[in-house]
């Protein structure tokens, strides 16, 4: 069925939202499951409201439903909501409050400690345990599993933002939450009721992006320009200091934050990269 002037209205107001008026994409076939994610937005403001009884569980199977690497489900999550314990983590990511401010706070995990211990307990030896691939896998199963979940938190009419900053300290954070050798923590999540109206951030156009068949250099400079107006506009709407997305990419892959010590911290956290 063709869209009414009505659905086509609303589909480019929700591209226009996601991209800027100046470089949105034709609107094609469409559903409330599209509608619902492009209107994803990160949110670092919580109401302390509890979420509803269930709720982790429900979520956790929605997590659990997404794909897994030959269903060997190489990861795990904890959930925190101890208040002394999100401070302790939130020290460890910048000191984000907002991990503190939210109900619940999810670590996950790319965790080859249970492919481990079922291992030992078979007596065998899973000689690719220790392979970059295998590591690689666990932390893309993560990565599946969490995006379900915020898919299926804003469903509920929760807000979510992805807490990277957890990898700054990796063996802190295996500290904190014990984890078993073969285990690291990849980011945090923190989900609850939003307690600000943020709006939907403008991202790249596609051409920048979408590449047909091969892979081909687009002109980048005006791509650029364009995206680094819109992301400047944007954060003047929303009263954050205003930058453009040429500034962020060179201010965070110009320093040094300590991640560059990462393949030493796995090899500590038992996770050898072969």
């Amino acid at each position: 069925m063709d869209p009414t002037a009505g659905d086509l209205t609303c589909r480019t107001a929700a591209l226009a939202a996601r991209y800027g008026r100046a470089s949105i994409p034709p609107a094609g076939p469409w559903s409330d499951t599209i509608a619902h994610l492009l209107d994803h937005r990160s949110v670092r403001a919580y109401r302390a409201d509890p979420l509803p009884t269930g709720t982790l569980e429900t979520l956790v199977a929605a997590a659990q439903s997404a794909a897994t690497s030959s269903n060997m489900q190489t990861w795990s999550v904890v959930a925190i909501t101890d208040p002394s314990r999100k401070a302790r983590l939130a020290a460890m990511s910048n000191n984000q409050t907002f991990i503190v401010g939210c109900p619940l706070f999810l670590v996950f995990l790319a965790d080859l400690s249970r492919a481990r211990r079922l291992g030992e307990a078979e007596g065998v030896d899973l000689i690719q345990l220790p392979y970059l691939e295998t590591f690689l896998t666990a932390a893309v199963d993560a990565a599946l599993a969490a995006q379900n979940v915020v898919v299926a938190a804003e469903s509920l009419g929760l807000s979510t933002v992805y807490i990277g900053a957890l990898r700054n300290d990796p063996a802190g954070v295996a500290a904190e939450l014990e984890l078993p050798s073969g285990a690291m923590g990849m980011f945090g999540l923190c989900v609850g009721y939003a307690d600000n109206a943020s709006q939907v951030k403008p991202r790249l156009a596609q051409a920048a992006i979408l590449h047909r068949e091969t892979y081909h250099v687009p002109d980048e400079a005006a791509l650029r320009a364009t995206y680094d107006a819109e992301l400047a506009a944007f954060s003047q709407r929303n009263e954050m200091s205003s930058y453009t997305w040429t500034e962020r990419v060179k201010a965070r892959l110009g320093r040094s934050d300590g991640r560059e010590r990462l393949r030493e911290v796995l090899m500590q956290l038992g996770l050898a990269l072969r």
